[in-house]
């Protein structure tokens, strides 16, 4: 009853039709156009537009002389790279790892090598991005005290903030840089007898091959070195390039600084300076462990390698439009540098093809489909505690490739987390669905192999492969060990 006056205002609000889907990539806004994550606060300039306004001058019997408007600037909409179908497919089968069998973290991300264009990123966590402060994806409750802290963990997107050790991934970009710098030739040949030794006496370091002590790989040559993923070997590369050409390797594949992605809080990972690089530091940054990077700088360097050795900037937003819909910015692929050769390239997709053929990635395998990858396991400090971050990175088909797919799997829950089938198996059912999708043509013969089951037949898929009954998941595990043995 008070009441003298009512007004009415309008205000805007941006709303999420797809909720929780891509929403670390995304993120959100609230109170208008305050944007807090992803890439509504990268673009937020672009997405908020300005209020228009109206002034008015009064007379000197307090009425409005005359009136002024400042017209409203619509704000502009930005076209994602993202896309929906391959989100939800990667989504769909994170969350049913998840499900089955759980872990720290897990993520992907989905690339063009060609392009750069990133095609899907999820980094695990899920929230609906028209609610992102509700304290039930944190089990907690609004009078929590850690509940800010809780949300900032749950809002992180690990694909381009947090930082690790990349584990075997790497042995590719190693032995092409050392082949592009002649230090190697495709020729060489290394023999794996399990472990090498580096220094006398009791600062004497033994650094393993992952078969370790269950026997040895013998006589490898590039191309086993790879499939079977063996530490020795590329600690007999390592030593052949020297400490220079690995530090310059991390800086040429652009570790140790940011890739430049259209996303906010990009962390860096830290990486060996000629200085801090002794001779068991040059042995164990040959298979990806003693220095930290992302996701995003791990697949944007192996992009380069798969498709001719051209470094793209990574990217997210391919078109910004104006308030009607016009385009006003087409973003086009930025090449940035050249890593390695075309042949170079071409031998190490050969390389991670035979990985696929017989090696550590055999389950990744697609029917129908020339396949290239690499898994990957890391130790994580303090080492010998058991906790491992394990990791595969594969592409299709390896002729042309089309596409990259990076899984990261933070300590899996399972007794023994160094087994890296657990992301080729993710990886695996992303691919099976992703290439007929992306209308990816078949180029090899499907095979008729009968379905066997193992891990992934938990989720209801059936993969077409020989049954494997060696104890070759083995090979990938990259710890090492510092002793006393001289």
């Amino acid at each position: 009853q008070n009441t003298k006056g009512l007004s009415l205002e309008r205000d805007y609000k941006r709303i999420y039709p797809l909720k929780s889907l891509a929403c670390n990539t995304i993120g959100f806004s609230s109170n208008g156009n305050n944007a807090e994550i992803g890439l509504e606060l990268y673009y937020n300039n672009e997405l908020s537009g300005k209020d228009g306004r109206l002034y008015g001058d009064l007379s000197s019997g307090g009425l409005f002389a005359r009136q002024r408007v400042i017209s409203p600037v619509p704000g502009k909409t930005i076209v994602s790279t993202l896309d929906v179908g391959i989100q939800q497919i990667v989504e769909k089968y994170v969350n049913k790892f998840k499900e089955i069998i759980g872990e720290k973290n897990i993520a992907v991300i989905v690339e063009d090598p060609n392009t750069g264009e990133i095609l899907a990123m999820d980094g695990g966590n899920r929230f609906d991005l028209n609610d992102p402060r509700n304290p039930k994806y944190v089990n907690s409750d609004k009078n929590d005290e850690d509940l800010v802290n809780k949300l900032n963990l749950l809002w992180n997107n690990f694909c381009v903030t947090n930082t690790f050790e990349l584990g075997s991934t790497y042995k590719p970009i190693v032995m092409a840089s050392a082949l592009q710098k002649n230090s190697i030739s495709r020729d060489d040949t290394y023999v794996c007898d399990g472990y090498e030794i580096f220094g006398k006496g009791p600062t004497a370091a033994k650094i393993k091959c992952a078969i370790y002590p269950s026997g040895v790989h013998g006589v490898q040559n590039l191309g086993n070195v790879i499939a079977n993923s063996c530490n020795d070997g590329m600690m007999h590369i390592a030593e052949k390039m020297g400490k220079d050409e690995m530090v310059s390797t991390q800086e040429l594949f652009s570790f140790g600084q940011k890739t430049g992605i259209d996303l906010p809080n990009e962390g860096v990972g830290l990486i060996h300076t000629k200085e801090t690089m002794g001779v068991t530091e040059l042995a164990t940054s040959s298979f990806g462990q003693g220095f930290t990077a992302t996701m995003i700088q791990e697949i944007n360097a192996i992009c380069s390698l798969i498709n001719g050795g051209y470094y793209y900037k990574p990217h997210m937003v391919k078109t910004i439009k104006n308030g009607n819909g016009g385009n006003i910015d087409n973003i086009e692929p930025v090449l940035q540098k050249q890593t390695v050769s075309h042949e170079i390239s071409e031998t190490i997709k050969g390389y991670m093809k035979e990985a696929v053929e017989y090696g550590t990635c055999k389950k990744a395998k697609v029917n129908g489909y020339s396949m290239g990858g690499k898994t990957g396991t890391a130790e994580k400090l303090p080492r010998g505690n058991g906790k491992h971050l394990v990791s595969f990175v594969g592409f299709a088909p390896v002729d042309k490739p089309k596409v990259c797919v990076y899984v990261i799997i933070d300590e899996p829950n399972v007794e023994v987390q160094s087994d890296s089938s657990y992301p080729v198996h993710v990886a695996q059912a992303i691919f099976k669905e992703l290439l007929p999708y992306m209308n990816i043509t078949p180029d090899e013969a499907k095979d008729g192999k009968v379905p066997v089951t193992y891990l992934w037949d938990r989720f209801g898929e059936n993969v077409y492969e020989e049954e494997d009954t060696s104890e070759n998941n083995n090979y990938s595990n990259d710890g090492y060990e510092e002793t006393d043995e001289g």
